[in-house]
């Protein structure tokens, strides 16, 4: 059985020291009770400045994105930021991995979505979780629990092993000649 914090108040607006230092004002003590939604995952105040300042990495990325201009090659569009050009590519003559990473986050903000893919999927799929993601951080914080999910671990890990998988997969096919 999952429990849960219950504040009770001391009525005449006193803090115990332990509350005072957890930041419960008005409250005397702090008891457990059997949680009615078992399942719950409570956010810590670490937990929830973790997610804010994930969430606005994600709306940083997405209006940053809107800034640039999308280069017609596919890759490339990182350098309107003043960074050099990709060093892999320069050593080895091939496009690494997140190349075009940049132009699909532009071309994606656009809603130009399957050019967004063909520059780069598993960068276009991270937009698109940036654009899902900071309205869930902003609920889930709000709410005080993970919305929608029992494990946040677990599911950060399967997002980030697919996003990689589908990036290095489509790496892999364009080497090969399979895919522009």
């Amino acid at each position: 059985m999952r429990f849960q914090f219950v504040l009770t108040g001391g009525g005449n607006g006193s803090w115990s020291p332990s509350c005072r230092r957890m930041g419960f004002p008005g409250t005397s003590a702090v008891r457990m009770a059997p949680s009615s939604r078992s399942s719950e995952v409570f956010l810590s105040r670490r937990e929830q400045v973790l997610l804010i300042l994930g969430g606005g990495v994600g709306l940083m990325l997405l209006l940053v994105a809107c800034g640039l201009r999308p280069d017609p090659r596919g890759y490339g569009t990182h350098r309107q930021l003043g960074l050099p050009p990709c060093t892999f590519q320069l050593v080895w003559d091939i496009p690494c991995p997140s190349c075009g990473g940049t132009t699909a986050f532009s071309l994606f903000v656009r809603g130009r979505w399957v050019a967004a893919l063909r520059s780069n999927a598993g960068a276009a799929l991270l937009a698109g979780l940036c654009v899902v993601g900071v309205p869930w951080v902003i609920g889930s914080v709000r709410a005080g629990r993970y919305l929608g999910m029992r494990d946040p671990v677990q599911v950060l890990v399967i997002v980030m092993v697919t996003l990689t998988v589908v990036s290095c997969t489509q790496w892999g096919l364009r080497l090969g000649g399979w895919v522009p």
